[in-house]
């Protein structure tokens, strides 16, 4: 098997934070588009992420599964990238801290404040990120003394928590504090993000086209339909 990088992907999952990697890293590789519940549950693509999820990525015969993982594998396997502190760096700790960070607590957090659930009063100890308004002051802290995660280097790490926080903000699961607002600006402006976005947009399935409506009046007694199609909403 050759060295080659294959990236399954659908264009509305947290795939995108890995295309945004592959772009900060530079090297060919190919992408596989994969289907909810169809082909994403296919027995080829079972024995790559018996989950049936993506994204997922296989280099050679390695195959890495969930996005931080990805995220820091790649910034490894592709050093020249110098998308993370080498291996004895002290900063390597600080790095690895802020990347499963976001891994961890942040999206626990933010996908708890999602479905609507609040850790009860007494038992934040149970939860690993505690309380949302926690994470949120932590990571506020943070941005708010520094332009990255490691000082004024951008980073891998900067590229999984980025991509949190910019779809958080979008979609109610993060406040939009100026700390993050600004951070986000500044990441989500990278060339490498740019080129991530244009390409996964072009890859969104296209939207069935709204009905024309008719701007005579109804007639006497009939319905009036006022449904509108449901966003898109892309899963991160």
């Amino acid at each position: 098997m050759t060295d080659d990088l294959v990236f399954y992907t659908h264009p509305m999952s947290r795939g995108r934070i890995v295309r945004w990697m592959l772009e900060e890293v530079g090297q060919p590789y190919r992408t596989e588009l994969l289907e909810y519940a169809t082909t994403m549950k296919a027995p080829a693509y079972l024995a790559i992420n018996p989950m049936g999820k993506v994204p997922a990525l296989r280099h050679g015969d390695t195959v890495v599964t969930e996005c931080a993982a990805i995220c820091a594998y790649l910034a490894d396997a592709f050093p020249g990238a110098g998308l993370a502190p080498p291996p004895g760096d002290r900063l390597r700790g600080t790095y690895y801290r802020w990347l499963f960070y976001a891994a961890g607590p942040l999206e626990a957090a933010v996908t708890n404040k999602g479905l609507g659930f609040e850790v009860p009063a007494g038992k934040e100890m149970m939860a690993g990120y505690g309380r949302h308004a926690d994470v949120m002051a932590t990571l506020d802290e943070l941005l708010s003394r520094q332009d990255y995660v490691i000082d004024d280097r951008f980073s891998a790490a900067d590229v999984y928590l980025g991509s949190h926080l910019g779809w958080g903000m979008q979609f109610g699961g993060v406040e939009n504090r100026p700390a993050f607002e600004r951070y986000w600006q500044r990441v989500s402006q990278r060339p490498a993000a740019v080129r991530a976005k244009e390409i996964d947009d072009a890859l969104m399935p296209a939207r069935p086209a709204a009905p024309r409506q008719s701007t005579a009046p109804p007639a006497a007694g009939a319905g009036v339909c006022c449904c509108r199609s449901p966003a898109v909403v892309p899963a991160l």
